[in-house]
């Protein structure tokens, strides 16, 4: 059975991106939110809903750092087609807090797709993974092989290098980064003013911006708002020095059954090599899709 339950609440912060504003949706216009317990943690996730024309639902599965929130604009638009659900990884969102990198494996966070699946009754069902989500979505595939339905991968971080052997001299400049981001702010308001104005945030459609940064903070008792996701959490996947990480998943897109499409930003930063390697082994094509590593969330009307 779905269990509903309530977020913290969020004060208007009075922020603006059109009709869609941090604070300008009624409790009616939200998706349901609910929560598994697996492996003694709290794994929440978000309910679109929908009365889909397809009879498989798709699961959504979000970036480093950020939560299923992130993709309320787009699952708004693909409810006339799927029921759609996202995940908030552990360590994200509305799941619980996870900072050790051994519980932050790309497998522990299969099993816990896989757990939101088994209390939905999900008999079947796609996948729609970008970056970290994309990784979680090959190692969901080759572990329920039966049950995945299509998945596809937007610039999934599976690759064929050793990063923990990489990585021996000094933490990487994503993880560092990541380790200097502010936590806490005064309102979403300022956050999504500072984010907006500078990379690699800049790109985002104004708003898939705005529904991170009301999904992606927290409020505080003494009203401020804080980033969900641990700056150290969002590190340590990064650095993956002991966790279940690219390469090990890498090593199961051979063990991936369902029919699969793999998908990268012209304008990426990150390799090109690493998508067409993912496609070779899945016998497929990367599509080229005009952006950034953030081409899904950078025009959501394409998206669509």
């Amino acid at each position: 059975m779905l269990r509903v339950v309530s977020r913290r609440s969020r004060q208007p912060d009075s922020v603006g991106g059109g009709a869609y504003g941090v604070s300008g949706r009624g409790q009616k216009d939200r998706p349901a939110e609910g929560h598994v317990l697996r492996d003694g943690l709290r794994i929440g996730f978000l309910d679109w809903g929908g009365r889909p024309a397809h009879p498989v639902p798709l699961i959504v599965l979000h970036p480093n750092g950020f939560c299923a929130g992130f993709f309320d604009p787009l699952a708004r638009r693909l409810t006339d087609q799927f029921r759609v659900v996202g995940v908030d990884l552990r360590g994200h969102g509305s799941s619980d807090r996870v900072v050790d990198q051994t519980q932050l494996g790309n497998d522990q966070m299969a099993a816990d797709v896989i757990a939101v699946a088994d209390q939905l009754r999900f008999e079947r069902f796609s996948l729609l993974g970008h970056s970290l989500g994309g990784g979680v979505s090959i190692e969901t595939a080759a572990a329920a092989p039966g049950r995945v339905a299509s998945v596809m991968l937007c610039e999934a971080i599976a690759l064929d290098i050793d990063l923990r052997a990489a990585q021996e001299s000094g933490e990487t400049a994503l993880a560092a980064a990541a380790r200097r981001r502010r936590p806490v702010w005064p309102v979403r308001a300022t956050v999504q003013a500072s984010y907006g104005s500078r990379p690699p945030l800049e790109v985002l459609a104004p708003e898939a911006l705005a529904a991170y940064v009301e999904w992606g903070f927290v409020d505080r008792e003494d009203g401020q708002v804080e980033l969900a996701c641990a700056p150290e959490t969002e590190a340590g996947i990064f650095d993956s020095r002991s966790r279940h990480g690219p390469l090990q998943t890498f090593q199961r897109l051979g063990d991936v059954s369902a029919p699969t499409s793999v998908l990268a930003g012209t304008l990426t930063d990150l390799a090109a090599a690493w998508f067409v390697e993912q496609a070779e082994i899945l016998e497929t094509e990367v599509v080229w899709v005009e952006g950034g590593h953030f081409f899904l969330f950078e025009d959501i009307d394409r998206a669509e």
